[in-house]
């Protein structure tokens, strides 16, 4: 038997063109951008992520997925390199998480399409550095606290505009006396004071913080710490 010429079976593809390039790359941000919404980001993290990404596109010049560590290397090494460390750090693990993306849901096709192998151009080697003390939070002394409410209360006298004032000093206060976050505070309502609840009422909190990915969560807070007489 002689030898045959063997031909390949799958559907022979024309090159594609830029446009069809530019096409697929706006498919796939979009299809990113929804990912992460329904992973239940909020909309302003989903919109600072895009944000880094389309800075370091209009550097790179060309669909991200052809970055390569070379190219984050200038980026990171001369670009961003007087940048706040905190920008720096926010720009890589934006440009990690997309590259994530990449690889879990368009690397075969964006092989297929170009003939390129998605690997994310941040390494070990390049990955921006966060200094430690730069996540170390020293909370205010009990008097630092207390100052700036005695300062804050004077301030009620004579501001232009009581209502927002008192409301900004209303919030400001249940964080420190109960513990509320900032989304939870300003999401109260009047109806959400329980005054009858417990030895000193209670507070319903409809939004509170859920836990990966749940969800707002509600809970109930007593009103210690003389948050009744703030809320009062």
């Amino acid at each position: 038997m002689g030898l045959a010429v063997v031909r390949d079976l799958r559907v022979v593809r024309a090159e594609p063109g830029p446009e069809d390039i530019a096409e697929f790359e706006t498919d796939v941000l979009a299809g990113f951008v929804l990912a992460r919404a329904s992973a239940g980001l909020a909309d302003a993290t989903i919109r600072g992520d895009v944000g880094h990404l389309g800075q370091v596109r209009t550097w790179f010049g060309r669909p991200l997925w052809e970055m390569e560590p070379a190219d984050a290397d200038a980026y990171f090494g001369r670009v961003l390199r007087e940048t706040a460390k905190g920008t720096r750090l926010a720009r890589a693990q934006a440009l990690k998480t997309y590259f994530l993306f990449l690889e879990l849901r368009h690397k075969v096709e964006i092989h297929n399409l170009t003939g390129r192998m998605v690997e994310c151009p941040i390494d070990e080697l390049n990955r921006p550095r966060g200094g430690a003390e730069a996540m170390l939070r020293i909370p205010p002394t009990d008097a630092e606290v207390e100052v700036l409410f005695a300062g804050w209360r004077e301030e009620l006298a004579t501001c232009r505009k009581f209502a927002p004032t008192a409301r900004n000093y209303a919030a400001a206060r249940l964080m420190v006396e109960v513990g509320l976050r900032v989304n939870e505070a300003c999401r109260l309502d009047l109806h959400d004071i329980k005054w009858d609840l417990g030895r000193f009422g209670k507070l319903h909190v409809r939004h509170g913080k859920g836990a990966r990915g749940s969800g707002p969560r509600e809970w109930i807070v007593p009103l210690i710490n003389n948050a009744r007489r703030t809320l009062a």
